[in-house]
């Protein structure tokens, strides 16, 4: 669907199954940010977005050129969103959590405003440069899932964010996430004349190594307290209620909706159902 004019905020409709945007299920405070295609629910009191959602219509996607052209959201208080000196003479990328060609569809103008509504600073995380800049597999998996959606659909949601635990390490009065979370959803239908069934994959990435890499004495940071059990550059598909539990969010009907067939967890929380991709094509759809 194209128009004239930029569409705010994700749509929980848009697969034509319903996928709402995860939210807190405690009663933190979070700032509902909506730009063209996506949405940021920002954590004002950790700096950082705590959940996004993006819609992606496959059929319309643009190629558009890159600026760089990071800035504030001026609808928010600079003391809320971590800007430019987080990023300030160390090796931490802005990361993009709604992934900067996901939004960019329809009509030329939508497109454009939609790649420039990528970088603003609620849609970034910091990010141990090496992490950002390594992990093929972690940014081609919405193009694996939506190349896989397109037998049905060519539409995907997809919600991604860090993992904001207590305990992690300060940088500048921002924690510095160890881990992220993403997961893919689309919609299909089981049979002819069906209603449009909701499907969903779930995934989570750690950084936790390549932190060690990074130089955090400037602001005081406080030491971690010990690593995750997660390798170096190891990305996890994992049961999407690992990720609500993980996170704190009510990710409603995309429980229910995981594709993904975990092995049997040897303890209660246990990791160890947590599958480990080394290429896409392990991605359990």
């Amino acid at each position: 669907m194209s128009t004239a004019e930029p569409v705010p905020g994700y749509d929980a409709e848009f697969l034509g199954a319903s996928a709402a945007l995860p939210i807190p299920v405690d009663t933190r405070v979070v700032r509902e940010l909506t730009y063209v295609h996506f949405t940021v629910l920002l954590d004002p009191a950790r700096r950082l977005a705590v959940a996004t959602g993006v819609n992606i219509d496959g059929s319309e996607l643009r190629e558009l050129g890159r600026s760089d052209d990071w800035r504030p959201d001026p609808r928010v208080g600079a003391e809320e969103q971590a800007g430019a000196d987080l990023y300030l003479d160390n090796d931490l990328d802005r990361g993009h959590l709604v992934r900067r060609s996901d939004p960019v569809w329809g009509a030329p103008a939508v497109a454009e405003q939609a790649n420039s509504d990528t970088f603003v600073y609620p849609n970034a995380a910091p990010q141990a440069a090496q992490f950002n800049q390594s992990k093929q597999l972690w940014l081609g998996l919405e193009d694996y899932v939506l190349t896989h959606a397109d037998t049905y659909d060519t539409r995907l949601s997809v919600f991604t964010a860090p993992v904001l635990a207590a305990d992690d390490p300060q940088y500048r009065g921002v924690g510095i996430p160890r881990s992220f979370w993403k997961v893919a959803a689309w919609a299909a239908a089981p049979g002819q004349g069906e209603d449009l069934l909701l499907m969903a994959t779930g995934y989570v990435l750690d950084q936790t190594p390549q932190l060690d890499d990074v130089d955090l004495s400037d602001g005081g940071a406080v030491p971690a307290a010990g690593p995750p059990p997660l390798g170096p550059y190891r990305t996890y598909q994992v049961p999407i209620g690992d990720i609500a539990a993980l996170t704190g969010l009510d990710l409603g009907p995309l429980v229910a909706a995981d594709r993904f067939t975990a092995p049997a967890p040897v303890g209660v929380g246990s990791r160890d159902r947590w599958v480990r991709l080394d290429a896409l094509t392990g991605v359990q759809l």
